[in-house]
């Protein structure tokens, strides 16, 4: 196939210890067999659920158990991503370790445990498990889950060739999709949209989580190129596709407040906090609510995401915190810790924003022009460096990073908005 992701500028890339496993620890009872937690009858009325519980009776009787192991394990992973459990994971990884129980070296059980080690954020652990399998075996899978562990890394550069056999080996939703977001990554907004229509137009109504993740990608991608009609017009399609699917809600939310329709946005981003109560749909959430004046439902959202923040999504915390300016050190903390595990562009961000709040400018200034080296173009990005350079003194520098925050600013957050347009004024 065509080359189709151009040269990427390799970022700093920095060491991260293995995270701590999901292994009981030791001096504790000996696990259970992983083939019995597996095959727990499962119950549910959904689709999904029915059909997990019928492949367990297909694993429990079947002549190819192992097929349908692998095929349960997969269906966990979906369950996990259109519930928010990480529970699930945890049952996926049981389907590997029991293929590997009786089939050795699996290459199928390894590409099930990469999985659930890069949804972990257990990025090291993914990246071995994806290189034993682009060794032993090199499908089109094994080289993706080779670029999402090495792109969360921030090693760009790898990802790009990984992800370019990927798409060489089998070109569809999945491949276009990641190529889609190195393009973004990279600053390349057209060439994101392009590949995102091509994912989107790739997919199968036999795979509707994966269909309606395309569409909520390609509305981020029509927001940031300022295309407000469009970028709803996918979320509509995303829902479609998955209806009451919280990663839509979320990025309609988005859209709706980029056009100041804010109680529309409102009832929209609650849904999607109600479904996925991360920071990121908690903090948008509050942001509605502030904005609609109801700022004691939006003291309420905070407090809960004060609560489980730094357990749940350190990273976003982080940046919360930094941008209430409020408990500057446990967000720096929160920022360094998550650096250990990957070390993207916005985990750089995070901490370069966590460290001005703290008042550690050099630290600051280091991190934020690491995070600029990428070449991704981002609103909160560009305002966050425009902060710094004043901070700094650096007047000048400030108004251009202003300037080009101002030119996306439909994509940040109503209060971000504001502190943009107020920096702007003073300058």
């Amino acid at each position: 196939m065509r080359k189709i992701l151009g040269s990427l500028a390799l970022l700093v890339t920095l060491g991260a210890p293995a995270a701590c496993r999901l292994d009981s620890p030791r001096g504790t009872a000996p696990r259970t067999d992983p083939c019995t937690l597996a095959l727990v009858p499962h119950s549910g009325e959904a689709k999904l659920d029915r059909e997990i519980a019928r492949v367990q009776e297909e694993a429990r009787r079947g002549p190819n158990s192992a097929r349908a192991l692998e095929r349960l394990g997969w269906l966990f992973v979906g369950k996990a991503r259109t519930t928010y459990d990480p529970g699930y994971y945890k049952l996926a990884e049981q389907c590997a370790d029991c293929i590997e129980a009786r089939t050795p070296k699996s290459p199928e059980a390894l590409l099930l445990r990469g999985h659930v080690l890069d949804n972990l954020h257990r990025f090291k652990e993914a990246e071995i498990v994806a290189r034993r399998l682009v060794n032993v075996r090199g499908s089109a899978f094994d080289h993706g889950l080779l670029g999402d562990a090495l792109m969360e890394q921030g090693r760009l550069r790898e990802a790009a060739a990984a992800y370019q056999l990927m798409l060489d080996l089998r070109p569809g939703l999945q491949a276009y999709s990641r190529a889609a977001h190195l393009r973004w990554l990279q600053g390349d907004l057209a060439g994101a949209l392009k590949l995102q229509r091509m994912a989107a137009a790739a997919g199968t109504p036999r795979d509707t989580e994966s269909l309606a993740w395309a569409y909520v990608r390609l509305a981020h991608y029509e927001l940031e190129a300022g295309d407000l009609k469009a970028a709803a017009r996918a979320c509509e399609a995303a829902l479609a596709f998955e209806p009451d699917y919280a990663p839509a809600l979320l990025a309609r939310g988005r859209v709706l407040l980029a056009g100041r329709e804010t109680p529309a946005a409102v009832e929209a981003l609650a849904r999607a906090a109600t479904l996925n109560p991360l920071p990121e749909y908690q903090w948008t959430l509050a942001e509605a609510l502030h904005s609609a004046g109801r700022d004691g439902e939006a003291r309420g959202i905070e407090r809960e995401l004060e609560a489980r923040g730094a357990s749940s999504d350190p990273r976003t915390y982080a940046l919360f915190l930094a941008t209430r300016r409020r408990a500057p050190e446990l967000a720096l903390r929160l920022a360094e810790e998550e650096l250990r595990a990957r070390a993207d562009v916005f985990t750089l961000d995070a901490l370069a924003w966590a460290s001005a709040a703290a008042g550690r400018l050099d630290q600051a200034q280091a991190r934020i022009e690491q995070a600029l080296g990428c070449g991704t173009v981002d609103a909160r990005l560009f305002y966050h460096a425009g902060v710094i350079a004043r901070a700094a003194g650096r007047i000048e520098e400030a108004r251009r990073w202003f300037e080009k925050a101002a030119a996306r600013e439909q994509t940040l957050l109503p209060s971000e908005r504001e502190q943009l347009t107020q920096q702007i004024a003073v300058l």
